[in-house]
């Protein structure tokens, strides 16, 4: 059986000592492709954010019940329902974001972050703590994409939160007074480096990130906790 800790440390890990990204380094492809600009890091952070809390409450729920065999196809079917759930709220309510995010969107029915909640954690805990652990998660994905997309942006294009009525559009169409972004280019005093919003520019500040984690963890033992099958857990959990 897994080690119970507090509700609070089940969430806060994923935030910063397991972060699905910069720690775990999972779900890659999102986080590199849709980190172009703040907005839709924000849009693809909330939306898989969602996605990861409702499948791992509905997967603990389960846990029981779902026989041993069949709990990877179980995990994607609840997955997917979710998705599916999500992506049609994004295309009623926020067509802007789910035309910026393409297929992404949908793809985050394949994310491994959210399968590898399912599996290592949400199927072997109580319900709580696996809201917990997803929201974490959930938190951490999304601070990783939101830090991704600001450096970016800014130094990529010269603007902040451009598009920004892509997101409020769902709150009115002037909400916050018609507000959709900053330029920070006005006055002819910084010019864009258009390397950082094509993808070798998305892997430097992924690993530059990704080094910046690892400094601030101050840690030699592997990030993830919850593999009970690995040698080294005991050592992880006796560290913690």
């Amino acid at each position: 059986m897994p080690q119970k800790r507090p509700l609070s440390a089940e969430f806060s890990k994923g935030i910063l000592r397991e972060n699905p990204v910069l720690r775990l380094i999972l779900g890659t492809c999102p986080t590199l492709a849709t980190t172009s600009s703040v907005v839709n890091a924000l849009g693809m952070g909330i939306a898989a954010s969602i996605v990861l809390l409702c499948s791992n409450i509905v997967v603990s729920a389960l846990r029981k019940v779902i026989p041993q065999k069949l709990r990877i196809p179980a995990y994607i079917v609840v997955i997917a329902s979710f998705t599916t759930i999500v992506q049609m709220l994004v295309k009623a309510f926020v067509p802007a974001l789910d035309s910026a995010l393409g297929v992404f969107l949908p793809l985050i029915v394949v994310n491994c972050i959210l399968l590898g909640r399912a599996e290592a954690f949400a199927g072997k805990n109580p319900v709580l703590a696996s809201a917990a652990d997803g929201l974490g998660m959930g938190v951490g994905f999304t601070a990783a994409l939101l830090m991704m997309g600001a450096v970016r942006e800014v130094l990529g294009t010269g603007t902040f939160l451009n598009g920004a009525q892509s997101l409020l559009g769902v709150f009115g169409e002037n909400a916050l007074g018609g507000f959709n972004g900053f330029t920070l280019t006005d006055g002819g005093g910084f010019v864009p480096i258009t390397f950082f919003i094509m993808a070798p520019g998305g892997f430097l500040v992924f690993g530059l990130l990704i080094a910046l984690a690892n400094r601030l963890n101050k840690e030699k033992e592997p990030a993830c906790s919850a593999c009970t099958h690995c040698p080294l857990a005991k050592d992880c959990s006796s560290s913690m």
